[in-house]
């Protein structure tokens, strides 16, 4: 009886150090990979324009022609605060959201930046900065998921709007997948309407294949991508 006592307490032993080590182990690892992640502040974003709101709305329209020129880091520090910038306390940002749950991801495919590398990566509303989640000019590969449209491939920069739907259906249940949607629309046109405020153009685009656009990004499979938007200084009609 006292060898299976000696024997249970080593057992336990083991299993309270291994799962200490265990803890402290996968502790520490995700830390260094998050820590690992290069940031980028952006430039702090303007509140107001020479256009009204009204102006910006007669002038949008969809732009697929661009010039060769690249955007600078304010230009995309502006149109990713339109995207999903935090506006208030609380988290509150420029898109609503059903429940304030934000289902949205953002991201930017930089091509030609100023100040930027050519690289994708994810907005984080909450500093204002960039993750950099993956390095290299995948333009052409974007734009061979969204059937070759050459406003992807031309474009200095691209904006990505993708969803993870279970934010959202996890209170709403089904009906959550359709404010998901709704919310889409929203931060397009706040793109869109940013863009015309900046002198820019850009277009959404919705032709793709969801599986080949996950891959050229990265995204994990409840990740679903949902708007490219490719922006650039129009080409003179």
């Amino acid at each position: 009886m006292r060898v299976v006592l000696v024997v249970l307490g080593v057992l336990i032993i083991v299993v309270v150090v291994g799962g200490v080590m265990f803890t402290r182990f996968t502790k520490h690892g995700s830390e260094r990979e998050k820590s690992s992640i290069e940031e980028i502040n952006l430039p702090d974003q303007v509140f107001s324009s020479l256009i009204s709101v009204e102006e910006a709305l007669g002038k949008r329209k969809s732009v697929r022609a661009y010039h060769d020129e690249p955007l600078s880091t304010s230009d995309v520090s502006q149109l990713l605060w339109a995207a999903q910038g935090i506006t208030r306390p609380g988290g509150y940002r420029t898109a609503p959201s059903a429940g304030a749950l934000y289902p949205l991801e953002v991201y930017l495919l930089a091509g030609d930046v100023t100040g930027l590398d050519s690289g994708l990566y994810r907005y984080e509303p909450e500093r204002h900065v960039l993750q950099k989640m993956k390095e290299g000019d995948d333009r052409d590969e974007l734009s061979q998921a969204a059937l070759n449209q050459e406003a992807i491939r031309d474009a200095p920069a691209i904006i990505i709007i993708t969803g993870i739907y279970e934010r959202t259906t996890g209170k709403y249940g089904g009906r959550g997948r359709q404010y998901v949607h709704m919310e889409v629309g929203s931060v397009s046109q706040n793109i869109y309407l940013q863009a015309v405020s900046l002198n820019l153009g850009t277009v959404f685009i919705g032709a793709f294949y969801d599986g080949e656009v996950q891959k050229v990004l990265g995204l994990g499979e409840n990740e679903v991508p949902f708007s490219i938007m490719p922006v650039g200084h129009p080409e003179a009609e």
